[in-house]
């Protein structure tokens, strides 16, 4: 992994380190903890300045979470509610929370894109909430944009500050990642476990009923 990053970045200069994030958005093969210490460090090497890194790196990344707000858009809230009347126990949510949860992000969409640019996993996923709340764009891009900045300096800084000691940083990053990914999927599955399948029957049923 660590030398397919090395070549993209050597072949491509700047430009391959904004293809890298934008792919990392999209379909997360290649985890920005290692790509944006990486691109710090060969900046260390005078190939590219670190200022051109982190700007290529969050153009990049910003790019990737346009095509997942669109998505959100064309689902909808009303698309999402026959999803989740239909697989609320793996979704964990019934139709009554996908309104509550629209309505809470419309409350709250700026600083939850803000704070969910800055944790993996999230980073991603988080574009689609603002795509169904219809998040206006120019909103979404900018407070995306700010929270990608931050993160994306962060990780560059971490590998220009360490030189070649860049090893260290994805050593600390890495493992901390991971367990914040772990975290999401035992939540995940303990609201599998827990959800109140009851409810989710009551609304079906209240739905049906409301249709004849």
């Amino acid at each position: 992994m660590d030398a397919f990053v090395r070549m993209v970045m050597e072949t491509f200069g700047v430009f391959g380190i904004g293809l890298l994030m934008f792919l990392e958005n999209i379909f997360p093969p290649i985890p920005s903890e290692l790509i944006m210490p990486l691109a710090g460090y060969q900046s260390t090497r005078g190939d590219m300045s670190i200022v051109a890194v982190i700007a290529s790196g969050t153009i990049g990344s910003l790019l990737g979470v346009i095509p997942w707000y669109y998505a959100g858009r064309y689902l909808g809230e009303r698309r999402m509610k026959r999803l989740a009347a239909r697989y609320g126990r793996w979704l964990t949510l019934a139709p009554s929370d996908v309104t509550k949860a629209d309505q809470w992000f419309r409350d709250k969409g700026a600083f939850a894109v803000l704070i969910g640019r800055l944790v993996p996993t999230v980073r991603t996923l988080i574009s689609v909430p603002a795509g169904i709340a219809h998040m206006p764009m120019g909103r979404f891009l900018v407070y995306s944009a700010i929270g990608g900045a931050i993160w994306t300096a962060f990780l560059a800084m971490l590998g220009f500050l360490l030189g070649q000691q860049y090893e260290v940083v994805e050593g600390y990053v890495g493992p901390v990642s991971n367990a914040v990914i772990v975290a999401i999927v035992v939540f995940y599955i303990y609201r599998i476990v827990t959800f109140d399948t009851g409810k989710l029957q009551n609304e079906r049923q209240a739905a049906n009923d409301g249709e004849h």
